[in-house]
């Protein structure tokens, strides 16, 4: 089994093949929708950019967007694509790193990267993220619910709570990967110590939050 970081990097050229399951389609198409006019004249941070693939819907209102991944397979992806007016500019970062930007921005998205962040680590993304945002900026965050039949099966559960997948890429190759299914409940309390305003919204697929940032958090 690999890494997370490696099985990103092997699964960028199918990445987006998962947004063409026919089900899920009228939940895309809302969350298109609704991240299409989120950031509005907004300079945006976004962790785990992937493909590129929300950031293309971010920029048609956001005023800049500063899309940063960990693996430069993706962001190669990503480069390629169409961002219109908006300024877009991309960087390799690990989201756990408070690392050293140009400027702190009033906005962040993140999209299917919370599922991802081991529950014991949720603290030290959280503290990095927010170093990096003005007081009272706008956080916005997607990703899946667990849907029988329509989301990969889970294989385990660690001692910690997280759980996981089993995934097998088209080259054959399988990875195990770490994906959570948070609920609302957790959320609200995974972000008390940083976050205010949560609004949390779910879909058929889907869930939605959005929140401010309590404080600057130094990591």
């Amino acid at each position: 089994m690999n890494t997370m970081k490696e099985y990103y990097a092997k699964r960028a050229a199918e990445y987006e093949d998962i947004y063409l399951k026919p089900e899920r389609q009228e939940d895309l198409f809302q969350l298109k929708a609704i991240l299409s006019g989120a950031f509005s004249g907004r300079d945006v941070l976004e962790t785990a950019c992937g493909t590129g693939y929300w950031t293309q819907f971010l920029a048609k209102t956001a005023r800049s967007i500063l899309a940063t991944d960990i693996n430069p397979e993706v962001l190669e992806l990503a480069r390629r694509k169409e961002y219109g007016a908006c300024n877009v500019s991309f960087a390799l970062a690990d989201a756990y790193s408070a690392g050293a930007l140009d400027r702190q921005r009033n906005s962040a998205f993140h999209g299917f990267w919370w599922s991802h962040i081991p529950r014991q680590r949720i603290p030290d993304f959280l503290a990095a993220l927010h170093s990096k945002l003005l007081p009272g900026s706008k956080v916005v965050m997607i990703d899946n619910l667990f849907v029988e039949g329509s989301s990969t099966p889970i294989s385990r559960r660690d001692d910690v709570g997280n759980t996981y997948q089993v995934r097998r890429l088209k080259d054959g190759s399988i990875h195990e990967v770490l994906k959570n299914f948070p609920s609302e409940t957790m959320l609200r309390e995974d972000l008390r110590g940083g976050g205010r305003h949560l609004r949390f919204r779910t879909f058929r697929y889907y869930w939605m939050a959005e929140y401010e940032i309590r404080e600057i958090t130094n990591g």
